[in-house]
């Protein structure tokens, strides 16, 4: 984090809390905010994400407290976006933040010349003064993987062999980028890896160097293996594990296990999507299990205990009450998906009555007395008389 940073950031509000909040404030709505735009609570929300890494920055400055208090002596010092100072007729003066953290070789409008205030305020909040000091940490790459389960295993969980490409330090160069193994802090952003440009009304926007393509160090003599970047493709494999319960098309975040950092910086994060092949027998509705179990006519009618087959466990024994019409559900409890907190969904039992088709003689002439006994009742009675009265 640089004090360019914490002068142009207002943490406070990203959290919206009042600047005189206590620690169990800030942490009682960084939780809030933190489960509102969690990934995992919004798939396939950006801003979501984006808004996710600004409340898990700001966190990081105002739960801890030495950080929060250099944070507060910043903005104290600097104001919110710049000095003012007070000239003839109550007028006002400002300096570009960028030419105060980092202004390269220009003189600063102050006269601080050209190092900039990044230069003087650096040991201020003891991070760094000169221009090796700036080369900041850089964060290694996100990195995306594509896994396919079977149904049994997105269930029950498994550890699952990852085959991942990303960029990583040059082993030639050691990261460097320079064959010699000694680049030069780039002269154009100061070694920041970004440049401030004007925007009007006193803003000032940060893109990242051209010259050192963000790296903040240029080679002199350019590794022949990466060709001066520092980085180089590569292939390793990683055992991963999937947590039960995971659901087809759901993607999963693992925390530091992307591509390197550079530089000291933190690894990136490895996001893994998840595909999960169909079940010749059970299905899926959210935590519950499903599937379907035919009985006999005689079941549904008389009634009776019926087996019903589980996903990866014994059998367990219903019992149908007489008269149960086709297509009813039941539940087997505990017997579905693996929920967040460890317990377990249920298993939903359709029962379908299964019309034999072809009967012998003995089973006909038994139907045949049925149906003359039942002979007086009409099972669409109730049908037409409805339709009638509509």
């Amino acid at each position: 984090m640089s004090t360019k940073d914490f002068v142009e950031k207002d943490y406070y509000k990203v959290l919206g809390v009042p600047k005189d909040a206590t620690e169990a404030e800030i942490k009682k709505a960084y939780r809030k905010l933190a489960r509102e735009n969690h990934p995992d609570a919004n798939k396939g929300d950006t801003r979501a994400e984006e808004r996710f890494k600004e409340i898990s920055e700001a966190n990081d400055v105002l739960g801890d407290p030495k950080k929060r208090k250099e944070y507060d002596e910043a903005r104290a010092l600097f104001g919110n976006g710049g000095f003012r100072a007070g000239g003839p007729g109550g007028g006002s003066f400002n300096f570009d933040l960028g030419d105060l953290f980092g202004g390269g070789a220009q003189g600063g409008a102050g006269g601080f010349g050209g190092g900039g205030l990044g230069d003087v305020f650096g040991g201020l909040f003891n991070r760094g003064g000169g221009a090796g000091a700036r080369t900041q940490p850089r964060r290694g790459q996100d990195i995306e993987s594509e896994v396919t389960l079977s149904f049994t295993e997105a269930i029950e969980g498994a550890t699952v062999p990852l085959r991942m490409s990303s960029q990583q330090p040059c082993t030639a160069c050691s990261g460097t980028g320079d064959k010699n193994g000694t680049p030069r802090v780039c002269p154009t952003c100061v070694g920041t890896g970004q440049v401030s440009r004007g925007s009007g009304g006193g803003f000032s926007l940060t893109d990242p160097c051209v010259d050192c393509k963000g790296r903040g160090l240029i080679a002199e003599n350019p590794c022949e293996v990466c060709k001066g970047s520092g980085r180089a493709k590569s292939s390793r494999t990683m055992q991963v594990r999937i947590p039960a319960g995971v659901s087809d098309g759901q993607k999963i975040r693992l925390r530091g296990k992307g591509a390197p950092g550079e530089r000291g910086g933190p690894n990136g994060d490895l996001f893994v999507v998840v595909h999960v092949d169909a079940h010749p027998v059970f299905g899926r509705k959210d935590d519950n299990l499903t599937v379907t179990v035919p009985i006999s006519y005689t079941e549904a009618a008389l009634g009776g205990e019926i087996k019903v087959p589980t996903l990866g466990g014994p059998a367990v024994t219903l019992k149908l009450p007489a008269g149960t019409p086709n297509g009813r559900t039941m539940r087997a409890r505990g017997k579905g998906a693996v929920r967040k907190d460890g317990t377990r969904g249920d298993l939903l039992v359709t029962v379908e009555v299964a019309v034999p088709s072809e009967l012998d003689d003995k089973a006909r002439e038994a139907l045949e007395q049925y149906r003359t006994a039942t002979a007086d009742t009409d099972p669409r009675a109730e049908l037409f008389q409805a339709a009638k009265g509509a």
